[in-house]
């Protein structure tokens, strides 16, 4: 069994931060269970492009309110809390945050722990 709480990780390793984004990470691939789960705070404000190609992730939105644009497809969907969004075909994306927002963020393959968004937007596919 695993056990974490937030305050476990806020201020360590576990916690990683981007230009408008933190996340802080509960899962890894080193815990063996096939995904990894972050808890993700978005800054208010900010316009976000994140493009996922090695992995697939889910999102569920639990605080603050914004929208996400499917780039391929112009679709634009309202995010609040209780909505959740699943990247299923490597999505290009923008995410668009009117208040400052936080998710749960659920990684297949797993994350290793050491990755950034690149240039592109996306996590390298890491392995250790």
């Amino acid at each position: 069994m695993i056990v974490k709480s937030l305050e476990d990780i806020i201020g360590t390793e576990d916690e990683t931060s981007g230009e408008n984004w933190s996340s802080r990470r509960f899962i890894y691939k080193k815990d063996g269970v096939g995904f990894s789960m972050n808890d993700t705070v978005i800054k208010a404000g900010t316009n976000n492009f994140f493009w996922y190609k090695n992995h697939i992730e889910l999102v569920y939105c639990i605080e603050g309110e914004g929208e996400i644009e499917k780039l391929e497809t112009g679709d634009v969907y309202q995010l609040k809390p209780g909505t959740m969004y699943l990247l299923d075909e490597h999505d290009k994306h923008e995410l668009r945050a009117r208040t400052q927002m936080r998710m749960v963020c659920v990684f297949n393959p797993p994350l290793v722990g050491s990755e950034t968004h690149t240039k592109e937007g996306y996590y390298p596919l890491l392995t250790e």
